[in-house]
């Protein structure tokens, strides 16, 4: 890539994080090609979607998330690993405004740009809640896609500024529901 292009890009990418934070998922690429100092065409030649912009935005933080899932599949007990990593997780949804709802779709997507991170993400989420269900931690009547849909189901609640101050408290009653073995949780006994 040319010197001025990988500029451009750079700029971009950093024009579009602040402009996320301020506005969203739904940020204006008009908006974003301007605040960079660059014309709409140069800004789709880099990136050709929303979702492909999303992607560039997000694949360092969607890969460390795989990342801290494999780390914590070795170091800690299953229900501490998947409750650390569902923690971490609600913490990275709330850190993009909108970004939930194009993971969401994204992953049952392959043609989406933001598929491979998306299903990566999904599929190390499923292997820790696989092994908290092999050690009796977990529920054993859900699954990855289950975990999944939880994780961008509280993810979008706690976007709304109407439930942001209460995030801590909603991860603890969703987390209460998947893992069986946590202190004052009945979800066992509902399920036993």
């Amino acid at each position: 890539m040319r010197a001025d292009a990988k500029k451009n890009r750079n700029q971009i990418l950093t024009v579009a994080r602040d402009a996320i934070s301020e506005h969203g998922a739904d940020a204006s690429m008009r908006d974003i090609a301007r605040r960079a100092g660059v014309g709409l065409a140069t800004l789709l030649r880099h990136f050709p979607t929303r979702e492909a912009l999303f992607e560039a935005l997000l694949c360092t933080n969607l890969d460390a998330l795989t990342q801290k899932a494999a780390e914590l599949e070795t170091s800690t007990s299953a229900d501490e690993a998947l409750l650390a990593w569902f923690r971490e997780l609600v913490v990275f949804t709330q850190s993009y405004r909108g970004v939930v709802a194009m993971m969401a779709a994204a992953h049952s997507n392959p043609d989406s740009a933001l598929y491979a991170s998306c299903a990566a993400v999904h599929s190390a989420g499923a292997r820790l809640l696989v092994r908290a269900q092999g050690e009796g931690t977990a529920r054993a009547d859900m699954n990855g896609d289950d975990l999944f849909a939880l994780i961008t189901a509280l993810g979008w609640t706690v976007d709304q500024p109407s439930f942001a101050s209460r995030a801590d408290h909603l991860v603890h009653l969703i987390t209460s529901a998947i893992l069986t073995s946590r202190p004052g949780n009945d979800a066992k006994k509902a399920t036993g």
